[in-house]
């Protein structure tokens, strides 16, 4: 089923409230959201019919499209509920969930204040998003040549779909390269996060380093690995971090939704040895995921 196109596959979405057949959960070529990226939404997963963190995910769902002058037509209930009954409607136990919000076809100019606002859901199966057998050894990243933008260029906290634009070309460039990812640096030159997963390193104080969330998504794995570390005696330090402090780095690794937690080997020259803090998280947060 995986390798199926996302528009051809069985099952059913939820759609403007209704749940509708797979293949018809369709938009119409001239909309906004297409050509202008009036687009929010939110990635997350469900372990044994149990979305994880499916409130914050929500929330953030909200704030997003208000961030983008959206309005959406429900409550963060009905979203809720609606992503319930999509799992069990796809006969779903550990599926990836994708909420999505955005601007219709009614004006197709820059300004768009009477566009209709559509939300659809639609859960599927997900495997591992690196490669299963590399991913303990440590994935490979290479330094994109993008940067996240400024606070000042957009609404750089909200999960939008134009933000990930550089993300993209910044992946497709390293996995020609024959990497798995890429990191990206932000405006300022410091150390950002990967093209869609946050960046934690263990420096030599035995102290985990994560950069500040100040000019992109503040993940909610970040968090709940944060949480983790903390309650495993494990101090954090969020803070502006520099690419050549990586050469003091002993282990380094991703948290995202899709990523999980995933340790990295190398980002471009800088090594790193997957050790007892990641395999520690790592382990810690899938028991966290999997409680039933």
């Amino acid at each position: 089923m995986v390798n199926l196109s996302f528009d051809n596959r069985e099952g059913y979405i939820w759609y403007n409230g209704n749940i509708v057949d797979w293949r018809t959960a369709n938009v119409h070529v001239l909309n906004h959201g297409l050509h202008y990226a009036s687009c929010v939404f939110e990635g997350e997963r469900a372990y044994n019919g149990k979305i994880f963190e499916t409130q914050q995910h929500t929330t953030r769902l909200f704030k997003s499209a208000e961030s983008l002058d959206m309005i959406i037509p429900f409550t963060e209930n009905d979203i809720i509920e609606a992503k319930n009954v999509l799992l069990k409607k796809n006969s779903l136990i550990d599926a990836y969930v994708r909420p999505v919000v955005w601007r219709g076809s009614e004006m197709m100019a820059v300004s768009a204040q009477i566009t209709k606002i559509n939300v659809a859901i639609a859960v599927w199966e997900w495997p591992s998003y690196f490669d299963p057998d590399q991913k303990m050894q440590g994935i490979k990243l290479d330094i994109a040549k993008w940067k996240r933008p400024s606070p000042e260029c957009g609404p750089v906290h909200a999960k939008a779909a134009g933000l990930y634009m550089i993300c993209t070309l910044s992946k497709h460039e390293a996995e020609a390269k024959g990497y798995s990812d890429a990191l990206m640096l932000d405006y300022r030159g410091q150390i950002a996060e990967a093209t869609g997963a946050n960046i934690f390193f263990k420096m030599p104080d035995g102290k985990l380093h994560t950069p500040l969330a100040d000019c992109f998504l503040d993940g909610i794995t970040r968090r709940t690995v944060i949480g983790l570390a903390k309650a495993s005696g494990i101090e954090i330090v969020e803070r502006k971090i520099m690419p050549e402090e990586m050469a003091d780095a002993e282990e380094c690794f991703l948290t995202g939704t899709a990523a999980e937690v995933t340790p990295v080997q190398s980002i471009g020259d800088y090594k790193f040895t997957p050790g007892e803090i990641c395999l520690k998280l790592t382990d810690a947060y899938n028991k966290l995921v999997n409680e039933k």
